[in-house]
C-alpha cells in the first residue's frame, strides 16, 4: 500500500554499498539532522547466511584496522562510518542492531573506538525480537541504539521491552547509558587472560578428538566392561553440558599412558585406540600429528583436586546458571569452563545473584542463550573481600544449596533451575546465599539487579583504573 510507504515524490534514493560510498557524496552532513537505518547484522561466525570475506574486510576498514574488531557484528561498521560522518555535527543517529553488539566482547571493542569521536548513547531499546509481516519471518533478537557526538541530552532514555512482542514495558530517564545498555557509567570490559582478582585460574575441559570411540553411554559402558572386565578401572564419568544439566550419564575411556603390554591384554580397548589413530590420520593436517599418541586426547585437563564446572551455554530464562563441584574421579568435557582448585566458597560466589547479574550483562550470547566466557565473564569479575565470619556464612549457604539439590536427586538441573519448576526450598536456599554474598560486598540492595550491576561496574572501573 503506497500509504504505508513513508517516502514522497521528492525523495532521493542512491543505490550502492553504504560502506564503500562516501556519505558526503550523497548528502552534505551540514544539510541533515537525523540518520536512521536497519543495517545488515551478520556476526563473525554467522552461518545462515555466513559473513563474506569482503564484508569482514569492510568492517575492519570502517574501524581503521582497530585491534580485534573482526570479531564484532557487521552492523557495527555503520556505527563507525556514522561516527566519522557526524563528527563535530549536531546530527542524531539511530540503528536497529543485533543485540550481540551490547554483549560479550563486542561493546568494549566498538565503543572504545567510537569514544574518540565523542560518541555517546542518547537512547536505547534493550533486547527484543524483531520480525516483519512476512508469514515466514524469523525473529531476530535486536536492540535499537540512538547516538550522537554533540549536544548530548542531560537525561538519556532507556527503554525496556517485552522480549517476545517488542512492546515497551518501562521507560526511564537516566544520566548515562553504558555500552551494555545499562544505567551505569561507561566501562569497557575487554578480554583478560587471567583473573583480575586473586582467585583460581579457569581452564577448558578435555577434548578427545576421537570420533566417539572413547565416549560411552551408561548401557554401552556396561556391555563393554562385561566383555572386557580389565577395562573397568579406565572408565571415568564424563561431564559435558548435556550430561550435567540434563542428567545424561556418559562415560569416557581414559587410557592415557597405559603401558603397551597392559593394552595388549585388552583387545577391545586396543581396537578403540587403533580406531582413533586411523580417524586422526584421515583428518586434516593439523589433526594428523595427534595420531602419534592416539590414547591421549587433543586437550587434556585433569587436575588432581576439586574443580568447578560452569556450562559454556545455558538458557537465558534461568535466574541462576547451574554449576557443580566435582573431584578428580570425573573428567570435564570441552563444552564447559572448569576452575581447578575451586572451593565451596568460590561455588557460593559464582552461584550468587551478584555473579549471575554480571553474566546476564556482559556475557556473549548464542541466539539469546548465555555463552559463558572466561576471558570476558570470569576473569573480569570483581570478587568481594569478606571477613572470616562473612566467608563462613557464604560457605554454609553454598553448602545448603548443594544439600537442597540432593533432596531432589530424582530431578535434573534443567528441571531444578527452570523458573517455572524450581522447588521452593531450592529457591529459598539460593535467596539466602544471595543475601550472604550481598553482605560480603558491603551493600544493601535487597536483590535489585540494576543496582548490583551498577556497583560491579563501579568496582571494575576502580580496579582497572588503579592498575
Amino acid at each position: 500500500d503506497e500509504k504505508d510507504f513513508p517516502l514522497e515524490e521528492s525523495a532521493t534514493i542512491r543505490h550502492g554499498n553504504a560502506l564503500q560510498i562516501d556519505w558526503n557524496d550523497v548528502v552534505n552532513a551540514d544539510e541533515i539532522d537525523y540518520i536512521i537505518g536497519n543495517p545488515p547484522f551478520r556476526g563473525a561466525h554467522s552461518k545462515n547466511p555466513p559473513r563474506t570475506k569482503e564484508q569482514t574486510a569492510e568492517l575492519v576498514q570502517a574501524f581503521d584496522n582497530y585491534k580485534g574488531i573482526g570479531e564484532v557484528d557487521y552492523v557495527a561498521a555503520w556505527y563507525a562510518i556514522a561516527a566519522k560522518y557526524i563528527s563535530n555535527k549536531n546530527i542524531k543517529c539511530g540503528f536497529v542492531s543485533t543485540n550481540s553488539i551490547a554483549q560479550g566482547i563486542q561493546p568494549g571493542l566498538i565503543w572504545s573506538y567510537l569514544s574518540k569521536y565523542n560518541v555517546e548513547i542518547d537512547y536505547a531499546y534493550r533486547s527484543f525480537l524483531w520480525g516483519n509481516e512476512s508469514p515466514d519471518s524469523a525473529g531476530v533478537a535486536v536492540v535499537i541504539i540512538g547516538f550522537s557526538c554533540c549536544q548530548h541530552p542531560d537525561k538519556k532514555l532507556l527503554f525496556d521491552a517485552d522480549y517476545r512482542t517488542g512492546k515497551v514495558t518501562l521507560t526511564r530517564e537516566v544520566s548515562n547509558i553504558s555500552p551494555y545498555l545499562m544505567d551505569s557509567e561507561t566501562v569497557y570490559v575487554l578480554p583478560r587472560s587471567l583473573p583480575i582478582c586473586d582467585v583460581p585460574k579457569s581452564g577448558i575441559g578435555n577434548k578427545p578428538v576421537d570420533d566417539g570411540n572413547y565416549l560411552f553411554s551408561d548401557e554401552d559402558k556396561r556391555r563393554f566392561v562385561e566383555q572386557e572386565p580389565a577395562s573397568a578401572k579406565y572408565f571415568k564419568p564424563w561431564l559435558g553440558t548435556k550430561e550435567v544439566i540434563n542428567g545424561k550419564k556418559r562415560w569416557v575411556l581414559w587410557l592415557g599412558d597405559t603401558p603397551q603390554e597392559e593394552l595388549d591384554k585388552m583387545p577391545m580397548c586396543k581396537a578403540r585406540v587403533e580406531a582413533v589413530r586411523a580417524f586422526r590420520l584421515s583428518s586434516a593436517e593439523s589433526t594428523k600429528k595427534l595420531a602419534e599418541k592416539p590414547a591421549h586426547f587433543h586437550v587434556e585437563n585433569m587436575p588432581q583436586c576439586t574443580s568447578l564446572f560452569i556450562p559454556r551455554h545455558s538458557g537465558e530464562r534461568r535466574n541462576y546458571l547451574p554449576m557443580i563441584l566435582f573431584d578428580e574421579n570425573s573428567l570435564c568435557g570441552d563444552t564447559a569452563t572448569m576452575i581447578p582448585g575451586a572451593t565451596i566458597y568460590h561455588f557460593g560466589i559464582l552461584q550468587s545473584q551478584f555473579h549471575n547479574a554480571w553474566i546476564r550483562t556482559v556475557c556473549g550470547r548464542l541466539e539469546n542463550r548465555f555463552r559463558y566466557s572466561s576471558e570476558i565473564v570470569y576473569n573480569n569479575y570483581i570478587w568481594p573481600n569478606p571477613s572470616d565470619k562473612q566467608r563462613e556464612k557464604i560457605e554454609l549457604a553454598a553448602q545448603n544449596v548443594i544439600d537442597t539439590r540432593a533432596k531432589h536427586q530424582d530431578k535434573t538441573l534443567e528441571y531444578l533451575y527452570d523458573p517455572d519448576t524450581m522447588p521452593m526450598d531450592l529457591l529459598a536456599a539460593h535467596q539466602e546465599l544471595d543475601k550472604t554474598v550481598e553482605a560480603a560486598y558491603g551493600v544493601e540492595f535487597n536483590g535489585d539487579e540494576e543496582k548490583i550491576v551498577t556497583h560491579l561496574f563501579k568496582l571494575y572501573s576502580e580496579k582497572t583504573t588503579n592498575k
